[in-house]
């Protein structure tokens, strides 16, 4: 049983060397552990910090390709090594490495093709008030959305089986979180949350530049991802909306004269 932890890079050569420092080298169950870093056109030495600890697998984008290509591009490298199952970690260490154990338990035990790690969003000291409530919302929505029971639809904390990362596809160029989550939704795959701990921020996210932005990114790709699987049910709502407004003056004009 051989086990992939793929960490997304952007410019992460002072915050790599913690986060591999703290991954597991054993877990019960788990023949072969190995590293992938996904370096997405890093401008600094994120390859070389990989080297250097001794990183089994780098693969490297010539540009910064997004979070989402990176993390595609890492379960492809990762199922071409022949990961029976993949983790996927952050490279600033605000995932506990030690709870990888968790994660991978339920796959393991063939009780889950993917697992989330919960980050207990709603009681987390690391979290604002303002980040609690939009997360919660977000979680909400895409529960409706992928007719799962996650409560952290955006921790990217995640165990996949092999069977599973086969049959997901991200087309997403912001996030792969919520997309995934409504992919394997509709698949019927078995999806379970596990408690998991977090660490404080080092620095502010490099995946948007400010709350509307991730709002607005995170939205789009929610649409998109639940129309590519639901997209009789998503034209209809939006033919009808456009039908009521385009009809509305005609209506009007029908009353008053």
């Amino acid at each position: 049983m051989k086990l992939i932890i793929q960490i997304p890079c952007y410019n992460e050569a002072e915050s790599l060397p913690e986060t591999l420092v703290a991954l597991p080298r054993q877990i019960d169950g788990i023949d072969t552990i190995e590293i992938l870093i996904i370096d997405d056109g890093s401008k600094d030495n994120t390859s070389d910090v990989a080297r250097r600890f001794g990183v089994h697998h780098i693969v490297r984008h010539r540009t910064n390709r997004g979070l989402a290509a990176a993390f595609q591009s890492g379960i492809n490298k990762a199922l071409a090594e022949g990961a029976d199952i993949i983790v996927n970690t952050d490279a600033d260490n605000q995932y506990e490495g030690r709870d990888i154990c968790k994660l991978v338990a339920p796959v393991l035990a063939g009780e889950a093709d993917i697992v989330v790690g919960d980050r207990g969003v709603r009681d987390n000291a690391h979290f604002g008030p303002f980040k609690r409530l939009l997360q919660m919302f977000g979680s909400a929505t895409v529960k409706r959305l992928s007719n799962t029971h996650i409560t952290d639809a955006v921790s990217g904390f995640r165990a996949i089986s092999r069977a599973a990362a086969q049959k997901i596809n991200i087309t997403s160029s912001f996030s792969y979180t919520t997309e995934m989550l409504i992919q394997a939704g509709r698949k019927r795959m078995a999806i379970v949350s596990v408690p998991i701990r977090t660490n404080g921020a080092i620095r502010p996210s490099r995946l948007f530049k400010s709350v509307p932005q991730f709002i607005t990114n995170t939205g789009a790709t929610m649409i998109r991802a639940y129309a590519m699987y639901n997209p009789l049910k998503v034209f209809v709502l939006a033919g009808g909306a456009l039908f009521l407004l385009g009809v509305m003056p005609i209506i009007r004009f029908l009353w008053f004269s």
